[in-house]
């Protein structure tokens, strides 16, 4: 016996029967759009967890930058040039261990001359390095496991607009550093720093100057040899440095999650000019102990570099011919950047190299002027003799307190974190 249906129920059925399937439809469609979000957030984890910078990224847009820059010099010029260099290592070292009373083995040796692309692409290395050691710390913190596509695809901007920051920034230091003592002071094995010569660059210079390349090359020679001097003539300084270097980074990698807007916050600041004077804007993101070591650090930077400077003009006169006029004419250069230069050193901190060489100049030159400059060999005796940051700011604190042996002006005992040095022009 078959069962029949009342009257007008299939066409009741018929509208609940597509609602139905719509219903079953949408469930499926939103399974599939669920796993599909499930998926792509594991694999922006994934992706966000290759790094804070695109490494390879950064050395491409840096490269391009700095090969782009007048002056271009092929493989060949830069071989031809490699004589010349080792003439002026000839001549600065045996003056230089004279003078600084350290001999310097095996550095003229150590000598390389490159081009601007050489330059960045050892420089990407040296970066690569320091941010690699806290770059699982800062992973850490913003990709959490689970966390899902928001938080990676952040990470994921962020190396985006960090990595063209870093190719834009070693690509502008690229055009204009002359040279550099390159020192890894990180590496797990104590090997030799090396001098690099941006060969390009000291040509442009040299031009721009309107000095002989010869003399000048000897001259940049002279500063990269003081800072062989200074590792290599103190190997305590080395791994002193390493130290605070690595107490920095321990610091820097565990206070991240406001550091972008606060950045933008200090570094608006900076551009309307409020701040409190002499602070840079570098300080304002940075806890106390993190801010007293960026200012001893900038002291011993600033020693270096001054040591420096002071050395190729004092040495310089006898081995390098006419160098007062290039020591007044690179000053005046220096002095009278672009506004265009002045507010990328000023963005980048770059403008703090800058200052390194004017107060520790002048400090070196006040100790060497007040008692001789037989009394800078004390300045390398060991960490307790290096100026405090308050004392590279006022020379008469140090010699009361180092060379005088009175409690007056002692301060903290020095202490810096650095990376390799570089002579800008």
């Amino acid at each position: 016996m078959t069962r029949s249906n009342p009257p007008g129920a299939a066409g009741r059925r018929g509208p609940d029967w597509a609602a139905d399937r719509r219903w079953q439809a949408g469930f499926l469609i939103g399974s599939a759009l669920g796993v599909a979000a499930t998926v792509i957030g594991r694999r922006a984890e994934r992706s966000a967890r290759r790094g804070l910078v695109d490494w390879a990224d950064v050395e491409r847009l840096a490269v391009a930058r700095a090969s782009s820059a007048p002056g271009a010099l092929t493989a060949l010029e830069l071989r031809a040039a490699e004589s010349a260099y080792r003439e002026a290592m000839a001549a600065v070292v045996p003056r230089l261990s004279e003078a600084l009373g350290t001999p310097l083995p095996g550095v003229v040796e150590r000598a390389i001359v490159v081009d601007r692309a050489g330059w960045v692409r050892a420089n990407v290395a040296t970066f690569r390095s320091l941010i690699t050691r806290i770059e699982d710390d800062l992973l850490a913190q913003v990709v959490r496991p689970g966390g899902g596509f928001a938080s990676a695809a952040m990470v994921i901007a962020n190396r985006w607009v960090t990595t063209r920051q870093m190719g834009f920034l070693l690509g502008f230091m690229g055009t204009r550093v002359l040279g550099q003592y390159d020192l890894a002071l990180l590496s797990a094995e104590a090997e030799d720093g090396r001098l690099l010569f941006v060969e390009e660059n000291i040509r442009a210079t040299a031009r721009a100057l309107d000095v002989p390349v010869g003399p000048f090359r000897t001259w940049i020679a002279l500063h990269e040899t003081t800072h062989a001097f200074e590792f290599e003539g103190h190997p305590w300084l080395r791994g002193y440095l390493a130290e605070r270097l690595e107490k920095q980074l321990s610091l820097f990698s565990g206070s991240t999650s406001s550091l972008g807007r606060d950045a933008m916050r200090a570094l608006g600041r900076t551009l309307r000019g409020e701040g409190t004077p002499g602070e840079h804007w570098m300080e304002r993101l940075m806890g106390p102990e993190q801010r007293q070591l960026f200012r001893e650090t900038q002291a011993v930077m600033s020693l270096l570099e001054g040591f420096s400077d002071y050395v190729m003009d004092e040495v310089g006169v006898g081995l390098v011919p006419g160098v007062e006029r290039i020591s007044a004419r690179f000053h005046e250069r220096r002095e009278h950047r672009t506004g265009f230069e002045r507010a990328v050193l000023r963005l980048t901190g770059m403008d703090l190299k800058m200052e390194q060489y004017k107060r520790g100049e002048a400090f070196v030159r006040a100790v060497a002027e007040a008692r001789g400059r037989a009394a800078l060999d004390r300045i390398w005796t060991s960490p307790v003799t290096l100026p405090t940051a308050e004392e590279i700011s006022a020379p008469a604190r140090w010699i009361a307190r180092v060379l005088d042996g009175s409690s007056a002006g002692a301060g903290a005992e020095g202490t810096a974190g650095g990376r390799a040095t570089g002579f800008d022009g």
